[in-house]
């Protein structure tokens, strides 16, 4: 039996043969064979490229193992494959099989089906899972348990299984449609995925128009794909993206959520967003912000929107906290301030009260087409009511305001918003920078000071109006 494991331990962790392998720069173009599609298929043996099973998860390397001692195609596919050639640690491991979920489930008692447009099965090792799913074919005879597309061309539902060659014409990305075989260690290539990955041009599989209306997301990722890999988008992937950008509205505000997470969360904000903006992908992402960039295009919300991703990508690359409420908070916050003033025009409110009714109205729209989870929503809401504390606490008040759990968000954005527009507010910006950076008696002496100047208002900050007296109490004023 102890025989028997370590066996089975050594072929699972030593790659054969023992040769070292080259650099995706170094590796000699294989000879293309055509596909039944018409893609071309180059076969890169192991000796030719530099992928290692030691470089590979173990779960995943367990699932592929299985699959194929089960008798089925197994290959570990895409972005991992890809990461793996240029070096860089893979956020996951995805894997592509001939087997469907059922018999995948019927294999591995810890695998869960999911999914309704393209039905994938989850192999749960604890934290870590391994995505499987099965060759995706052609859609031909209409059949909308299986297959279904709407008006425009999106995939409504995609369950339509064919073989690898098949799955690889279905891929987006030709430096996607790569496909580390577990059987023989070897790369299947298609469309000239190896050659795009070392000149690092980024092509799109098929008709770009059909593709991004099939899956409008795709534009979105071919902009974070080129960020990331430090590649070029093909001429002719990139040509009809600014036309078909509008079709991210149609596209569900949950899954919008997660692409966000991607887009600006992964130490690439700053680079995307300006992408974004060259190919029209920002403005139905936030169209509340895009509003106030075309109006004014070097206002105060281009600066905000310039300084909120600068500063995610810093806090990114320091391994520091990143939160979508924060995120949200600075992002719309000029938009909520120009909500509230049109409230305050048409109610007779306050503009103070009137930023609390714009509060709800601001997020409202935002969730319509990026979903924002309510325990990232509340707290940004905080974050802006404190904004509206902040001149109005310096002073004593101001130990109070400390004490608030969200402070610390929200005096980062004060501090965005001193350096975004200047004037009285930086100097309120830098009165409270003095204050949290003081020791427990020096922020005493700070805070008594300040209830001296507290008369200097901040024109910026919305105040109260005084309730006139009304009744009984009027007359006897007069």
């Amino acid at each position: 039996m102890f025989r028997r494991i370590s066996q089975f331990c050594k072929q699972l962790f030593e790659d054969a043969p023992k040769t070292t392998a080259p650099t995706p720069a170094q590796i000699e173009p294989q000879t293309p064979e055509l596909t039944s599609g018409g893609l071309s298929l180059a076969l890169v043996p192991r000796d030719a490229h530099s992928i290692s099973r030691k470089q590979i998860s173990e779960n995943a390397l367990k699932v592929l193992y299985r699959l194929n001692k089960a008798g089925f195609q197994a290959y570990l596919v895409g972005g991992g494959v890809r990461d793996l050639l240029l070096g860089l640690e893979p956020k996951d491991f995805d894997v592509v099989t001939n087997a469907t979920p059922e018999e995948i489930k019927k294999l591995f008692r810890n695998c869960r089906v999911v999914g309704r447009r393209f039905r994938l099965a989850h192999i749960v090792f604890g934290r870590d899972v391994i995505e499987v799913a099965t060759f995706r074919g052609h859609h031909g005879e209409s059949n909308e348990k299986i297959s279904k597309a709407n008006a425009e061309g999106r995939l409504l539902r995609d369950n339509v299984y064919g073989e690898i060659d098949e799955d690889a014409e279905r891929r987006d990305f030709t430096v996607n449609a790569l496909y580390y075989d577990i059987s023989d260690y070897s790369i299947r290539s298609y469309g000239g995925g190896m050659e795009d990955l070392k000149a690092g041009t980024l092509r799109l599989i098929g008709d770009p128009e059909t593709r991004y209306r099939e899956d409008p997301v795709r534009m979105l990722r071919a902009v974070r794909f080129a960020t990331k890999l430090s590649m070029t988008i093909d001429e002719v992937t990139a040509k009809p993206i600014k036309q078909l950008a509008p079709l991210l509205k149609d596209i569900p505000a949950a899954r919008m959520y997660e692409e966000v997470l991607k887009l600006f969360f992964a130490g690439k904000a700053v680079a995307n967003f300006d992408m974004m903006q060259e190919y029209k992908l920002f403005a139905p992402l936030f169209p509340q912000v895009d509003a106030l960039l075309k109006e004014a295009p070097k206002g105060p919300a281009m600066k905000m929107v310039q300084a909120i991703m600068k500063s995610t990508d810093d806090r990114v690359n320091e391994d520091k906290p990143v939160t979508p409420s924060f995120f949200y908070a600075a992002i719309l916050w000029y938009p909520l301030r120009q909500r509230a003033e049109d409230i305050a025009v048409e109610s007779g409110l306050t503009l103070y009260d009137a930023f609390f009714a714009a509060m709800g109205d601001v997020m409202e729209q935002q969730c319509q087409t990026i979903s924002i989870p309510r325990r990232f929503s509340t707290p940004a809401k905080d974050i802006w009511q404190l904004q509206l504390r902040f001149e109005r606490s310096q002073g004593t008040r101001a130990f109070k305001l400390l004490e608030h759990p969200k402070f610390r968000a929200a005096y980062d954005l004060l501090l965005l918003r001193g350096e975004v527009e200047g004037g009285n507010l930086a100097k309120s910006a830098a009165w409270w920078q003095q204050f949290v950076e003081a020791d427990e008696t020096e922020r005493l002496t700070i805070a008594r000071s300040g209830n001296k100047a507290s008369g200097n208002r901040n024109r910026n900050t919305p105040q109260r109006r005084r309730r006139r007296p009304s009744g009984a109490k009027a007359k006897a004023e007069e």
